[in-house]
């Protein structure tokens, strides 16, 4: 896990470290720092063997303190003071003992950020995490430092141990006597044996570590030693070595102890050889690591796993897709069901973050207990999404029954304090080769293939298609691109005439945007107004278009404007600028209101309430002319029609086309008779979108409506080209 950062943090600045004061409000700064500082010394002083006073370590400390403040602080935020700390703890002041690690450590988790405080614009998740990956810096800087403090005492052993053997014709006395004195003081484990295996000499520490006494050490053979964990190469090592083809070597090897517990070393075999250079003995030195390596392992746990539901997180999740995506590592092909809960916001925002939380705890035990392959990875990647990783499944029907089976057992309601909670859920599919595609490409399918399932109304599973995925690619490209469009003046409009029906003279004109993408070309509004309406860039575009065709309308008519007819969004409908942008627009341009009308489709007027339809009252009582778009697919409450401001019904064209056959359709012809009437009775005009034909026309006209557009009139054009064939002259 990295951290970015947050709005408090300055780059590449530090910020003074912050704590509480006795109150508990943040204080902090030096003052805070120090008393870190001195919990500190009286928790590791009695754990090392520094020659140092408690108050000398105190002064020591201090500075160290306050050098994990400044890093907890920093950003970006980088572990390596820890690191730098953990060496000097050990080369300075020489905190050694195996004891100490965990004292330094339990202190900085439990009193660092509450002394250094939470860094400014971060929440305190984040600063523990932080706080976490300094202690994990820090151990690591302690493991290397003490281990090259061994590493140097284990190379004077050997020197000492070869010099006592290859000298003995010389001093034999006087080296066996220093090497007796290494041998038997030192703390490190050490044994010799013979080129059979059979260990000849152990010391105390051995012993101890063995849980044996020197005696029963002695009858051992180094070649039993054998553990299950054992890395693959340390008993070819160790063969070379025993032929004398090898002169050394070092690694990390468990050992079993007479009580069924590890012991965890750091194991270095040197052959020790004769005046002639022969094979003769092999010295093994012994550091025992088990308690570091069992921090080690809490520490990787806390940091692959999620606190709340104790699942894989998604830093263990992108370790083992990685893994299993990487060609050659013996995995052929793979599955990832990737799992969003339905309305999980719903449950926080009513109920509380607590019952989310238990909620989440509910679901990952039930994902958890559809599967128990251990080739099978069950994660919370973070929120409310969860994934699912199989290796090697047998074909795609495996993977959708493991989806079934997910949400099978979320299909019965989760019991949290009382209450019968439902949970529903979305997953999308991957299925495939294992080396094909990168793990970014298949969590992108996943999260696209999710949302697919999501937008089909949830609690269902769908599979990857790359058909599917490329159009929500174009549509987040077009996203996108959508703001710097309209500052580069990517947007143009056309207009198509409407045609009075009773004398076939143009009555007005509706202003339709376009977009001339630099890459795709023209595209129609069905490409870019939803994208638009989702972000909220359609209410600048939408004011745009307000004032390029009211701009229009003036240049055309010198001074008598066209009527232009431009649609409203249901954004734009809320937007509480709505009435003043467009008088502002107006006066602007210099025209009446009854030279705009504003398109507004029916679904978005008739789930208006009052409130929400009093700003298209108010233009309405200006003289703004409001039309009801596609009126006839909102199965609207035809009483509704009432309330409405509108001076206009946009007949939808889908009521129309039956009129295009020859004989009409008559029930198309009845609608459109009874709307027609209806409307006429409540004084709105009639408007008939997608006139193609002649035919259609003549029978709208008789039908009374009283305007009418289409391709029978003329298509969409540009400004210049509706001029020449449109407006009048002279």
């Amino acid at each position: 896990m990295t951290s970015q950062g947050g709005p408090g943090e300055h780059r590449g600045h530090t910020r003074p470290a912050s704590g509480p004061a006795e109150d508990g409000t943040d204080q902090g700064g030096e003052d805070g720092l120090r008393r870190f500082a001195r919990i500190w010394s009286r928790t590791v002083y009695p754990a090392t063997q520094t020659s140092l006073t408690r108050a000398e370590l105190e002064d020591f400390l201090h500075p160290l303190a306050v050098r994990l403040g400044e890093a907890l602080h920093t950003y970006p935020f980088s572990p390596a003071p820890g690191r730098e700390v953990g060496e000097v703890l050990v080369n300075q002041a020489h905190c050694t003992s195996p004891d100490a690690l965990p004292h330094i450590l339990g202190v900085i988790e439990s009193y660092l950020v509450l002394y250094a405080g939470t860094p400014r614009g971060l929440g305190v998740d984040e600063a523990r995490s932080r706080c976490a990956r300094l202690q994990h810096a820090l151990a690591a800087g302690f493991t290397l430092a003490v281990r090259e403090r061994t590493l140097a005492e284990q190379e004077a052993l050997s020197r000492a141990a070869l010099a006592a053997q290859t000298a003995v014709e010389e001093a034999l006395h006087a080296s066996e006597t220093r090497f007796r004195a290494v041998f038997k003081d030192a703390t490190l484990g050490i044994g010799i044996a013979d080129m059979n295996g059979r260990l000849r000499d152990a010391n105390g520490a051995l012993a101890r570590m063995f849980g044996h006494s020197e005696e029963e050490m002695r009858r051992r053979n180094i070649n039993d030693w054998v553990h299950p964990d054992d890395a693959p190469d340390v008993w070819r090592l160790h063969r070379e070595l025993a032929a004398g083809r090898r002169d050394h070597f070092r690694v990390e090897k468990p050992y079993q102890r007479p009580d069924g517990t590890v012991l965890w070393t750091n194991l270095t075999v040197s052959l020790l050889r004769d005046a002639d250079g022969e094979p003769r003995y092999q010295l093994a030195l012994m550091e025992d690591i088990t308690e570091r390596r069992l921090l080690h392992l809490r520490l990787r746990y806390e940091a692959t796993h999620d606190e709340l539901t104790g699942l894989p997180n998604r830093t263990l999740f992108a370790e083992r897709l990685d893994r299993i995506l990487t060609p050659g590592n013996g995995v052929a092909r793979f599955g990832l069901c990737y799992l969003d809960i339905d309305g999980f916001k719903t449950v926080n925002d009513s109920l509380g973050h607590a019952v989310g939380d238990q909620l989440l705890v509910a679901v990952g035990e039930r994902l958890q207990s559809c599967t128990t392959a251990p080739a099978h990875l069950v994660a919370r990647i973070g929120g409310d999404e969860f994934a699912v990783l199989m290796s090697d499944p047998q074909g795609a029907e495996e993977i959708t029954g493991m989806a079934r089976a997910l949400l099978a057992a979320l299909a019965t309601p989760v019991s949290l304090d009382g209450r019968e909670l439902s949970v529903r859920a979305s997953i999308g599919i991957v299925e495939g080769a294992a080396g094909v595609l990168e793990p970014a490409e298949v969590l992108r399918s996943a999260d696209i293939t999710m949302y697919r399932a999501k937008d089909a109304g949830g609690n269902r599973y769908e599979l990857a298609d790359p058909d599917s995925e490329a159009r929500a690619i174009d549509r987040h490209s077009l996203t996108n691109r959508l703001p710097a469009a309209l500052e580069r003046d990517e947007f143009f409009l056309e207009y198509q005439p409407l045609i009075r029906m009773s004398d076939g003279r143009v009555d007005g004109a509706e202003a339709l945007v376009r977009w001339k993408h630099p890459v795709h070309g023209r595209l129609g509004p069905d490409r870019f107004i939803p994208l638009a309406e989702h972000t909220g860039l359609i209410v600048p575009l939408g004011r745009w278009v307000l004032e390029q065709a009211v701009a229009q309308s003036c240049a055309w008519a010198g001074g008598q404007p066209l009527r232009v007819n431009v649609n409203l969004s249901p954004r734009q409908l809320h937007h509480p600028d709505l009435v003043p942008d467009t008088v502002a627009v107006l006066e602007s341009a210099g025209v009446a209101p009854s030279s705009l009308c504003l398109e507004v489709t029916e679904s978005a007027l008739i789930s208006a309430d009052e409130d929400e339809l009093k700003p298209l009252w108010q233009l309405a009582e200006l003289g703004v002319d409001i039309a009801l778009d596609d009126f006839g697919t909102g199965y609207s409450n035809l009483a509704n029609l009432r309330r409405l401001p509108a001076t206009t019904l946009k007949l939808d064209r889908s009521f129309t086309q039956g009129l295009q056959r020859h004989p009409a359709d008559p029930v198309d012809l009845t609608f459109v008779e009874g709307i027609v009437s209806l409307a006429h009775a409540l004084g709105l005009a009639v408007t008939v979108e997608g006139v193609e034909t002649e035919s259609q026309a003549d029978q709208l006209r008789d039908l009374g409506c009283d305007t009418a557009q289409g391709w029978y009139y003329a298509r969409p054009s540009s400004p210049g080209e509706f001029a020449k064939d449109w407006v009048p002259t002279g």
